[in-house]
């Protein structure tokens, strides 16, 4: 579950990070209103308006500006409250912004120069171990810094069991060039930041960019979070900060009735029991020229509201020029999964607009296929992986 910004802030200054201090406005009345609380809480002069949206890259797209003043915070919030940010991490058409973060300014004048950092915290699958990220060339440009100058890139493996040691720490504020005040504020800051990431069930914390002030102060200019899913259960508070409106319409309806689905960009829908064999059929649909418009994984109880359900949400995109149903009939039998592929497309009447091609292998496999080809319905089945291969060409064809 991915949070914005603002949230991400929230849980980081509850572990004890120093952040840059913000509020959130829904239009630009209230983003003029919390301007004016920001200047008599921090004395800040200029304001920074972000745009509040799921992706990366905010400041390429002009969801990220400058305000000197009360009418420019004004102006502001109104260009970007509503607009369709596109960044290199959203679709063509962008997404649509429906909230800003109205921020202080830190980057104030001071007896040094300030400096910005890239510091990120996530699971190294391959050694099982949390992985500290960071680097000296913090800001936009990240990503290129990682193409062209991977060496600047330093990580810092952390074993669960004994977790952030000290001297790690302090290696990482080294490795940053930092000493004095700064070398101490970044020692805190990394392992707050640590404790943040373990405790509040994250996948990542990502703080791009960690900035050194000009009074060597360390803090979190922007915060991209994202919580494990299946932690939610006991973090009621951070389940309470899902926007629904920032993901994908079908997924969240899917996620309602029970189904694991993904949506993707292809033609052929997918509906399959096991997420192994729905990668597997993903590659047949591929290999057979076409591709997938999602992934969906039914579970172990495909019946036929289940299967109904499916072909519901399958036919919402508008894309799928074919349903590809693969399933293995081993805690369930393949005949009820056919009697309730029949039952569904029964139900659902002239919905049904596209080919179906039903490959059942395993438990009653055989008895599964007599009902698929005798129900007189556009359904067609077939026993092995390239027969149905063949068929997912011709109809596409």
């Amino acid at each position: 579950m991915n949070l914005h910004e603002y949230q991400g802030k929230e849980i980081l200054a509850s572990f004890g990070v120093r952040i840059q201090r913000g509020i959130v406005a829904q239009n630009a009345k209230e983003a003029v209103e919390a301007a004016k609380q920001l200047t008599a809480e921090t004395g800040t002069g200029w304001h920074v308006i972000k745009a509040q949206v799921h992706a990366g890259g905010r400041g390429k797209g002009g969801g990220v500006k400058l305000a000197k003043n009360l009418k420019e915070v004004e102006e502001i919030a109104n260009q970007i409250i509503g607009m369709n940010l596109i960044t290199p991490q959203t679709s063509a058409e962008g997404k649509k912004v429906h909230q800003v973060l109205v921020a202080e300014d830190v980057y104030y004048p001071g007896e040094s120069e300030t400096s910005e950092f890239y510091m990120s915290v996530v699971l190294n699958r391959a050694t099982g171990k949390n992985m500290i990220m960071y680097s000296t060339e913090g800001g936009m440009d990240i990503e290129e810094v990682a193409e062209s100058t991977p060496h600047l890139i330093f990580t810092e493996e952390i074993d669960p069991a004994t977790g952030l040691l000290g001297f790690q720490a302090r290696k990482i504020a080294f490795n940053l060039g930092l000493s004095g005040t700064a070398f101490k504020e970044m020692t805190k800051f990394v392992a707050s930041l640590y404790k943040a990431y373990v405790e509040s069930d994250s996948n990542m914390f990502e703080i791009n960019p960690v900035l050194k002030t000009s009074d060597d102060l360390i803090m979190a200019v922007d915060a991209k979070v994202s919580i494990d899913d299946n932690a939610l259960y006991r973090r009621k508070k951070y389940a309470d900060m899902r926007d629904l409106r920032e993901e994908n319409a079908i997924e969240v309806e899917a996620r309602e009735v029970g189904l694991n689905y993904v949506d993707l960009d292809g033609n052929v829908g997918c509906m399959v029991n096991g997420a192994g064999l729905a990668m597997a059929t993903m590659d047949l649909i591929k290999m057979a020229g076409g591709e997938p418009a999602n992934f969906l994984d039914v579970g172990g109880t495909a019946d036929a509201k289940r299967v109904e359900e499916a072909f519901r949400i399958i036919l919402k995109d508008p894309n799928v020029k074919a349903i590809l149903i693969n399933i293995f009939g081993g805690i369930v039998r393949c005949d009820r999964v056919a009697q309730g592929v029949v039952d569904a497309y029964k139900n659902m009447g002239d919905s049904m607009k596209v080919p179906i091609i039903v490959r059942l292998q395993g438990t009653n496999a055989e008895l599964a296929k007599e009902i698929i080809d005798n129900s007189g319905l556009a359904v067609q089945s077939a026993v092995q992986f390239q027969e149905a291969a063949d068929k997912v060409k011709a109809v596409l064809a």
